[in-house]
């Protein structure tokens, strides 16, 4: 059963009716890359500039609960075009909200529990699972999960651990820009991957639209 009418025949329907276009495997990754990248900016903050502050005030775990709520609250408007047909906005709010806050409770508890590249990779690992999962739910794709769950992992890796490399580069002549610059890296890397996964995921849709 799938989550906010998003099985495949919910999204086709919706879509014939509206005479949506359907997004471009390359248009779904430019979107997702772009729109994510300027979302992990405007999360990176809290840390980046307000971290001290924030460390003293709720502690680490909750000045890493403030990042992630920049995330909710920003990705849909710039991602939600990623869900093929009308009432896209609130369907990725509800689906993104719970698959993110999973992935993020995953991550800072990885982190918190083993620091360092172990701690980042279970984090990151545990996190994009429990995401892959939810997010093939929804759309009732359940066969794909480790396809989704890889195009996730994979490139989610792949930008924290470069945006970890510039960010190491950078500190000490720039803090601030070592910082954002990790965001930059993290959010093409998770942004390109969500791009992936939501392409995936509507491969039934897009063949009940063409005909098939």
């Amino acid at each position: 059963m799938s989550w906010f009418q998003l099985d495949p025949q919910s999204i086709a329907k919706r879509a014939r009716t509206a005479g949506s276009p359907v997004p471009s495997l390359a248009a779904s990754l430019v979107r997702g890359s772009i729109g994510f990248t300027l979302v992990s900016v405007a999360g990176f903050v809290p840390w980046a500039v307000f971290g001290q502050r924030l460390h003293m005030q709720v502690g680490e775990a909750g000045m890493y609960a403030v990042c992630a709520v920049v995330f909710l609250a920003l990705t849909a408007p710039l991602l939600h075009r990623l869900i093929i047909g009308p009432g896209s906005m609130s369907r990725f709010y509800k689906l993104f909200g719970l698959s993110f806050t999973a992935y993020s409770v995953a991550w800072i508890a990885g982190w918190m529990a083993l620091r360092g590249h172990p701690g980042s990779m279970t984090g990151l690992a545990a996190g994009t699972m429990l995401m892959a999962c939810m997010l093939v739910a929804a759309f009732d794709a359940l066969r794909l999960v480790v396809k989704v769950f890889l195009a996730l992992f994979v490139l989610n890796a792949i930008g924290y651990f470069v945006g970890g490399l510039s960010e190491a580069a950078l500190i000490k002549e720039h803090p601030l820009a070592a910082k954002l610059s990790w965001g930059v890296f993290y959010g093409i890397g998770l942004g390109a991957g969500l791009g992936l996964a939501f392409h995936f995921c509507q491969a039934r849709a897009r063949k009940l639209l063409a005909g098939g």
